[in-house]
């Protein structure tokens, strides 16, 4: 038997052509019987949808790019899941790209990603050239930010409030009694590393605490360990570090525990961002700003749609406040103290 058709199908199930092609098209209106039966049929052939050439037929590809830097951090895998899994309740696929910070990288990925006829592109914690923002903008190709802002007016983006979480930390690190509140801070050029730390700088100069000290983990787990490792290594040390996101607060946690005989929280205080899964494993029990994820991805994901089906919907920068997630890694305020 030669290649199985959609027309052998429909005369298998009993349908028009155009029913069989309505059964593999996502969103497409047919009742439930026809689908059913042409399900069936199509099992019984062993017929597969020619996606390609469908896409060669409607101009779309169903095809979603994401562009992601962190995957080491616990924070992007969780994400992406949710990510893949609601845009392909809708039709659509993620196709996963990595990037670096650098412009000229992303830019060969983005270049890839055109290669591939993607419908749209969700940028995840990597920036975008203007110049790379227009060239999408004039192939009709949107793009929303996740976990990360720009200033143009003219992206969409999606990221908690990281400002208000900033100042969340410091407030709470203040009301536990420390005084000497230090910061291990992520990559400088990123969007939720200057807003983070502008809003605990800020809680901060409000209690009239000074920042203590300061040192860079750029977002990587041996960075930050190296960083943690110089930071307490003076004679008077921290009694509170506010680490920029989870993946770094394990590490700087781990140098504090089995390198440096350091007890958390009797001696020195952990807090974090992001309140990744492995953040209430009992080892850890991280106090931290959580993501709301399932929101970000939600709003991301209406975002898109939005602009995939009307590219004259302007564009949004959507900002959701994530609550603190009180655990053991940070002194308690005493009663009556927030």
């Amino acid at each position: 038997m030669g290649k199985v058709t959609s027309l052998d199908v429909a005369e298998k199930a009993g349908v028009s052509r155009s029913a069989v092609s309505r059964v593999f098209t996502p969103g497409a209106s047919v009742s439930a019987t026809t689908r059913d039966k042409v399900r069936k049929a199509a099992a019984a052939l062993g017929y597969r949808p020619n996606v390609i050439a469908r896409s060669l037929n409607t101009g779309r590809s169903r095809i979603v790019g994401l562009v992601v830097a962190y995957l080491e951090n616990q924070f992007y895998p969780e994400a992406i899941e949710r990510l893949s899994k609601t845009l392909q309740a809708q039709g659509y696929h993620v196709l996963v790209f990595m990037a670096s910070n650098d412009n000229k990288a992303t830019q060969g990925v983005i270049d890839e990603l055109l290669d591939y006829q993607v419908d749209a592109i969700i940028a995840a914690s990597v920036g975008l050239s203007n110049d790379l923002t227009k060239r999408c903008e004039d192939l009709g190709i949107p793009i929303v930010l996740f976990n990360r802002h720009q200033y143009d007016a003219q992206l969409t983006s999606v990221t908690s409030d990281n400002i208000a979480g900033g100042r969340k930390l410091a407030e709470f690190l203040v009301a536990g009694g420390h005084e000497r509140i230090a910061h291990i801070a992520g990559w400088e050029g990123a969007s939720t590393q200057i807003d983070r730390e502008a809003g605990f700088l800020e809680g901060l100069r409000d209690a009239n605490v000074p920042l203590f000290a300061r040192n860079i983990g750029n977002f990587n787990f041996e960075t930050a360990k190296q960083a943690a490792r110089t930071m307490f290594s003076a004679v008077e040390k921290p009694d509170a570090v506010f680490v920029a996101n989870d993946h770094m607060a394990f590490a700087v946690m781990d140098v504090l525990r089995f390198e440096l005989g350091l007890s958390v929280p009797d001696d020195v205080s952990v807090v974090g961002y992001d309140d990744v899964a492995l953040a209430q494993w009992p080892s850890y029990d991280l106090t931290t700003i959580r993501q709301p994820a399932n929101r970000m991805v939600s709003e991301t994901t209406n975002a898109l749609l939005a602009r995939l089906n009307d590219p004259t919907v302007p564009a949004r920068q959507i900002v959701l406040e994530g609550p603190l997630m009180i655990r053991g890694s940070a002194r308690k305020p005493k009663e009556g103290k927030t």
